[in-house]
């Protein structure tokens, strides 16, 4: 399903729903739905143009923090990014 799933699901549910979808359903092996809060605030980063915000992963997670730009890398959220660079 893919990037064309993400983004029919974007439009027909909430973001919890359609990260919680992309996140079991684009990912192989799943990507734990704990990593919802996650991936919600990279976005948030992202979506403000602050890609070098530092994010905390959830507790339990090998890793303490990254930054947005290599969570939404990484857990393939482009498609719920709206930021626009003016450059």
């Amino acid at each position: 399903m893919g990037q064309l799933g993400v983004e029919a699901m974007i439009d027909v549910t909430d973001i919890d729903t359609a990260l919680t979808w992309h996140l079991e359903s684009n990912h192989y092996p799943p990507v734990p739905v704990v990593f919802v809060e996650t991936a919600k605030a990279a976005i948030e980063a992202a979506n403000e143009g602050d890609w070098d915000r530092v994010i905390p992963f959830p507790e339990g997670a090998q890793v303490e923090s990254d930054a947005a730009y290599a969570i939404v890398d990484g857990l393939h959220l482009g498609s719920f990014i709206t930021y626009e660079d003016d450059v």
